[in-house]
């Protein structure tokens, strides 16, 4: 069974461009199934066995665990997907997921800062000098001017940043690669951080990274996360998550009419126009806590 699921993720790698942390999330899910599905039906299961009261039994089983609406939505689209290939395949003679809904899994919309929150979070790492500061400043400024993954960020070389051109270039979902203008303010943090911040911290070190740790190495998702959750917390924000300056730019052009959907979906790197539709509903029901705390009538 881990074989089989060794070979969808070769498929979703060379044939559909699927990111890294796309393909470990889904080697995970789908393990777990491979797993679950042997604790039920002995250790000679096979996905041939799999029927669709053994898969409903095991997403209910899923549901009691008490998984994130958006984690829960992963691994169902994870197992829609691997039996899809399975059947294409001719590995299994029927899909188990045929006639399968997965019912009780609200869409999550992300809570975006608002401008003041923002500016908030963004004046913490500019209160002091030191070169980890400098750096926090520069990337927290370029993620909230950028709108760009957490992964993007990371994964920046300094040849990605133009400062002259004011844009950078970044690889996203897919190998997608995509050029993002940058406003001027992120664009001087940025070189301060390079004149300044980034010689200090790599020390003569040959790194390609633009963003680096402490010792001068490239620096990572959980890094960056510890970071921006001290910020977070220093500014007495709540539910700030790696995602949130990008959830909170998005909202802030569409409210500010600054680009239309088709701009934005350009600008975020989404594939596909519906993800991009999300920030809609999360301005309109922005406007609407506005309108209900403000409007003098409202209850």
């Amino acid at each position: 069974m881990r074989q089989t699921i060794e070979e969808f993720l070769s498929f979703l790698r060379l044939e559909k461009n699927y990111s890294r942390n796309t393909l470990a999330a889904y080697g995970n899910d789908l393990r777990q199934l491979a797993a679950g599905m042997t604790a039920t039906m002995g250790p000679d299961a096979a996905w041939q066995q799999v029927c669709s009261t053994r898969l409903l039994s095991y997403l209910t089983d899923l549901k009691e665990r008490h998984y994130a609406a958006a984690t829960e939505a992963r691994k169902i689209a994870a197992i829609r997907s691997f039996f899809g290939f399975l059947h294409a395949e001719g590995t299994v003679e029927r899909d188990p997921t045929d006639g399968l809904k997965a019912d009780g899994v609200p869409r999550s919309l992300p809570r975006p800062l608002s401008v003041r929150e923002v500016d908030e979070l963004l004046e913490q790492p500019a209160r002091s000098h030191s070169p980890e500061a400098v750096r926090d400043h520069a990337m927290l400024d370029l993620m909230y001017a950028t709108g760009l993954r957490v992964s993007e960020l990371v994964a920046l070389d300094v040849s990605d940043v133009d400062l002259e051109q004011r844009c950078v270039r970044c690889m996203g979902k897919g190998s997608k690669e995509r050029i993002v203008p940058v406003v001027e303010d992120a664009t001087e943090a940025v070189h301060m951080y390079l004149n300044d911040g980034r010689p200090r911290l790599t020390k003569g070190r040959k790194e390609s990274a633009l963003f680096v740790n402490r010792r001068g190495e490239r620096l990572t998702r959980q890094g960056f996360w510890l970071i921006l959750k001290g910020y977070a917390r220093a500014a007495n924000i709540p539910d700030v998550t790696p995602h949130t300056l990008r959830h909170s730019i998005a909202t802030h052009l569409l409210e500010g009419e600054k680009m239309n959907l088709r701009e934005l979906q350009e600008f975020l790197g989404h594939a596909n126009i519906a993800t991009t539709q999300v920030y809609t509903y999360v301005s309109s029901e922005h406007k609407r806590k506005v309108y209900d705390e403000s409007h003098p009538r409202a209850r």
